[in-house]
């Protein structure tokens, strides 16, 4: 039995995540007694910032929310906004939509998977150290991730907060050449992406196994990025435009991230529930590498979620080739919108987890009301759920350092976007 002792643990800023954060956990008699995952960043406001925009604007402000899924932003914008307007822009805007998600994947995964996740497996505080050890792995990812940026580049003029997306499609079609030469490219990393994941399976991963809920797009075809019905698997299935029948969000003085709850309870979005509720739509090459790196999926231990990101990896990789083998210059790389007032929803999925969006329009086609809902704010409430049960499988009597150590790698599960969840507009204070 533990000695009984109190404890408390200060992390005042988080490593190796986006955005700034804390954590603190008190201790007594052996018992978690308070955690807080604090997320202090100042809220930003995008959904108040948007109001009185006109639709065109709407793309370009809210690539801003984050600059490395920029992308799920617009998309989740972009078909709330077609929805109102009624239009369908083709099946290459279709087509290509998915191959600029690809790009988004590959760039978020391979950054987390490397510079902020791999690290903590190996005992080493920064992937500089990682580096020095495993060069060529470190050389792995980045180049993956490279493949990543070019892709969003082509779509998008630029890696950061694209500006090639736009309501009815893109503004520009990318050419012949420069595609033929990003096809060759991809081809040529495949076996790189079929190793990362053998790598990521073969790291020294904690066994814990927890019950939560997973909750993630889902289509008849297609493994998720931008359509689908949100399922979940307690067996939920629904249309994105009942999501505020069945999902929350509240606000909790130690943090300036809305806390998302699925009635009332905590639940995951993410890579780990994208794979887990999605199986069985991934290709047959990906699951095939994924089943030799020994790892069955629907998984239950969150320490699997680097592996899911490695199969995503392998999947962004896959698709991108599949969709650009047939590539032909459209007529026109968009359709035109011919605004009207109305209400519309958009739903995707970001490298992070499941991204909401629903937004609301005069006869103008000007933003009357948003509401954005992203992965983290939903994750945080789990995050801090999982803290519990982790330390307290970890055992409570070990030292204050690999506490903390166990916390961080906890949290960095989850590859939180803080900055991106500082959204909320209602204040609470109090004051004494």
């Amino acid at each position: 039995m533990a000695a009984s002792r109190d404890i408390a643990i200060r992390v005042p800023v988080l490593a190796r995540v986006e955005g700034e954060g804390g954590l603190e956990i008190d201790i007594h008699d052996g018992r978690i007694r308070d955690l807080k995952l604090r997320i202090f960043e100042p809220p930003r406001f995008f959904e108040k910032l948007v109001e009185g925009r006109d639709h065109t604007e709407v793309p370009d402000l809210v690539a801003r929310i984050c600059g490395i899924c920029p992308v799920a932003y617009q998309m989740s914008a972009v078909h709330a906004l077609e929805g109102i307007f009624g239009i369908d822009p083709g099946p290459w805007v279709r087509a290509m939509r998915r191959v600029f998600y690809c790009g988004e994947w590959l760039e978020s995964h391979n950054l987390h998977i490397h510079l902020l996740a791999a690290p903590d497996y190996f005992g080493y505080a920064s992937v500089l150290e990682l580096a020095g050890e495993y060069p060529e792995e470190v050389r792995r990812g980045l180049r993956l991730q490279r493949l990543g940026n070019d892709i969003l580049r082509l779509f998008g003029g630029r890696s950061v907060h694209p500006v090639g997306a736009r309501v009815g499609g893109f503004h520009h079609a990318p050419g012949m050449e420069q595609v033929a030469q990003l096809r060759a490219e991809l081809r040529d990393a495949l076996p790189l992406a079929e190793a990362l994941v053998q790598w990521t399976a073969s790291l020294a991963l904690p066994h814990h196994s927890q019950e939560f809920v997973s909750v993630a797009l889902r289509h008849g075809q297609e493994y998720p990025f931008n359509e689908g019905r949100l399922v979940a698997s307690d067996g939920l299935d629904i249309p994105i435009d009942a999501y505020e029948e069945h999902f929350t969000e509240e606000h909790l003085a130690h943090s300036t991230a809305l806390h998302g709850r699925y009635h009332g309870s905590p639940y995951l979005v993410g890579p780990l529930a994208r794979v887990n509720l999605n199986w069985d739509r991934l290709p047959a090459q990906v699951r095939g590498n994924a089943e030799r790196a020994g790892v069955v999926f629907p998984s239950d231990n969150m320490f699997h979620s680097i592996i899911a990101r490695a199969i995503e990896v392998h999947f962004a990789l896959v698709e991108a080739l599949r969709v650009l083998d047939d590539y032909a210059l459209p007529d026109r790389p968009y359709v035109e919108a011919i605004p009207r007032a109305g209400v519309g929803f958009g739903c995707t999925e970001a490298p992070r987890g499941m991204l909401w969006q629903r937004w609301e329009t005069d006869g103008e086609g000007r933003i009357r009301a948003a509401r954005i809902v992203p992965p983290t704010s939903q994750n945080q409430p789990r995050m801090e759920e999982d803290l519990r049960l982790s330390l307290e499988a970890l055992g409570l009597e070990h030292s204050d350092d690999s506490l903390r150590l166990r916390a961080e790698m906890v949290i960095r599960n989850y590859d939180p976007c803080i900055s991106c969840a500082t959204h909320f507009l209602k204040l609470q204070t109090r004051r004494s």
